[in-house]
């Protein structure tokens, strides 16, 4: 079997362009203007950043997606989806407002933006799936669904609840709604630690289901209510809250993720490219409402059409980086060690890339391919 092109532009190079002007080239050496046709509605999926984080890809680099589009008289438009907690995304109108105040305006990131589910997250549209996947059909965002190619812009990361986030996470929670999300959440569990809760009453206040109390000083959960969105996780202060899993758990919710991602793809083949955005790399999801210290140093931008080779490289080039100091590792911080690994041992992350793989989402084998950067700007 043929591996699948992985493209890579450096962060660090012997050229003094930067990433910013240097993407056009990436964007063109891997295919970007192959696949897209005159007139084709491009939905450019980014993440708009929670309030307090400043992690998120920046509207530069998505400014140079959206001209390149354009260029080839394309119709791109901005676009994710609502979330399960309650933040400044969790319905349309916030969720805009947020992107603008973060600098995804026209006139910044030049394209439009639309929210692609619905002005509460709750539209939606059926995908059937076929063997080998276990769920029949899984439920994708109408306005990604609709759209005729499909440009991910990840900003790639460690993750509190899969181990890693990328091109697969994108597409599958990102890339669905409010009911979707449940689906794949279904099977994880947060607990609270009451020897280290400090009864702050942050998860509370996070919480879209009231389903934490604070009693005595110290955080409770009411397993019956909690959707396992996992954010309580995220913005705990003192790291009271882990997820609990159960035996098949992290196989299960992983597995739901890549089908979801699986159902993205089906109306899209040949129309989607992947963006890995190795910069800012941080322990958790770009939802918290702030800032951490970074694992290793920015390494740079992959793109490839195979969202399973794309994040698998990630990982690769992350972990042969040496950490950086105060990133949290509780192993792995030496270079060829597993970084992710070293973050939440209990979690299995290769379990997405494996089922990705086994139901023809892409595959993990990939060949590096560093760019040829241009002289134009």
């Amino acid at each position: 079997m043929n591996k699948s092109p992985v493209y890579f532009l450096p962060a660090y190079s012997n050229s003094s362009r930067g990433l910013v002007k240097s993407l056009p080239a990436l964007l063109e050496q891997s295919g970007l203007s192959r696949i897209i046709a005159e007139k084709d509605l491009v939905a450019v999926k980014v993440h708009f950043g929670e309030p307090g984080n400043n992690t998120f890809v920046r509207p530069e680099f998505i400014r140079r997606i959206a001209e390149f589009l354009l260029a080839l008289k394309a119709r791109p438009f901005l676009t994710d989806t609502n979330t399960l907690y309650v933040g400044a995304r969790t319905n349309s109108a916030q969720h805009l407002v947020t992107a603008l105040r973060h600098g995804f305006d026209f006139s910044s990131a030049g394209a439009p933006l639309i929210i692609a589910d619905g002005l509460r997250g709750n539209a939606g549209v059926k995908v059937p799936l076929g063997p080998p996947a276990v769920n029949r059909e899984v439920t994708v965002a109408p306005e990604i669904y609709s759209a005729d190619a499909l440009v991910l812009a990840t900003h790639f990361k460690g993750h509190e609840a899969f181990g890693f986030g990328g091109s697969l996470k994108n597409l599958g929670m990102g890339c669905t709604n409010r009911a979707g999300k449940l689906f794949i959440h279904a099977t994880i569990a947060p607990s609270v630690f009451p020897s280290t809760c400090a009864g702050c009453g942050t998860c509370l206040k996070w919480c879209g289901y009231q389903a934490i109390s604070v009693r005595k000083k110290k955080a409770q959960i009411d397993a019956a209510r909690c959707v396992g969105c996992a954010e309580c996780i995220a913005v705990c202060p003192r790291g009271a809250v882990e997820i609990n899993w159960a035996s098949d758990s992290p196989s299960e919710s992983q597995k739901r993720m890549a089908e979801v991602a699986r159902g993205v793809t089906l109306n899209k083949s040949g129309k989607i490219l992947c963006l890995n955005f190795l910069t800012n790399i941080t322990p958790n999801c770009d939802c918290n409402p702030f800032s951490e210290p970074l694992i290793v140093a920015d390494l740079g931008v992959l793109a490839s059409p195979d969202p399973v080779a794309i994040d698998q490289a990630s990982i690769d080039l992350v972990n042969r980086a040496e950490a950086l100091p105060g990133s949290g590792l509780k192993s792995g911080r030496e270079a060829g060690g597993d970084k992710f690994r070293g973050l939440y041992p209990r979690i299995p992350y290769e379990i997405q890339l494996e089922w990705a793989e086994k139901i023809g989402l892409g595959q993990r084998g990939y060949q590096l391919i560093k760019i040829k950067e241009s002289a134009n700007p």
